[in-house]
């Protein structure tokens, strides 16, 4: 095989839910099309690669200095939904069910893979609940051992438990919430149905 072709294939390959065979099909599509697909591909890339970075209040892709959701007024409902990634809030605004402010944390807490809290956006979380004057926090993070450390981990550092975040103090007012039935053990957003994500947010309990 060619190496140059080698190459491509083995870079999609290392995209996320694509293997090997999968990265084949797609090289091999963009290479043989003939209307100039790979280049637009190619430049697509190119162009946000240098101009989207994480939004500096939730950690949220932009291109601007802050990103859509922290620039929109009407989501200052005082409420903000911690989540994993942004795949994740892709899924929330998808199904509709939420229409306050997201928190990017970027990962879970896992001894195995050596993530710390350190790796994590965690540590700005005390002093935005305080300025944007977030009443309630609310877990969407997935239903595993791992996420449930890390909410537990989150928890504290917001309550003031914790002094990894500078300034962190107890915010007595704060509510903590979680999602309710209809998300599986180990169970990720991206599997669950608008349906049964509408479910357990709005019937989110108290933790």
């Amino acid at each position: 095989m060619n190496q140059k072709i080698e190459k491509l294939i083995k870079q999609f390959a290392k995209l996320p839910r694509v293997g090997g065979r999968a990265a084949q099909r797609i090289v091999l599509a963009l290479l043989q099309d003939k209307t100039g697909r790979a280049a637009a591909l190619a430049a697509a890339l190119n162009d946000t690669a240098e101009s989207v970075r994480p939004c500096p209040v939730c950690g949220c892709l932009t291109d601007c200095d802050n990103c859509e959701f922290c620039r929109d007024p009407a989501r200052a409902n005082g409420q903000l939904c911690l989540v994993r990634d942004l795949g994740d809030v892709w899924t929330l605004e998808k199904s509709g069910v939420f229409k306050g402010r997201y928190h990017i944390i970027g990962g879970l807490l896992s001894g195995a893979a050596g993530t710390t809290p350190e790796d994590l956006n965690i540590a700005s979380l005390p002093a935005r609940i305080d300025d944007e004057k977030i009443v309630e926090i609310i877990f969407a993070l997935p239903n595993t051992v791992e996420g449930k450390t890390t909410q537990h981990y989150v928890a504290q550092v917001c309550r003031g438990e914790l002094s990894f975040a500078p300034g962190a103090k107890n915010i007595s007012p704060l509510q903590f919430t979680e999602l309710a039935s209809g998300v599986p053990l180990g169970g990720d957003l991206d599997y669950i149905d608008d349906g049964t994500l509408s479910i357990a947010f709005g019937g989110r309990k108290q933790i």
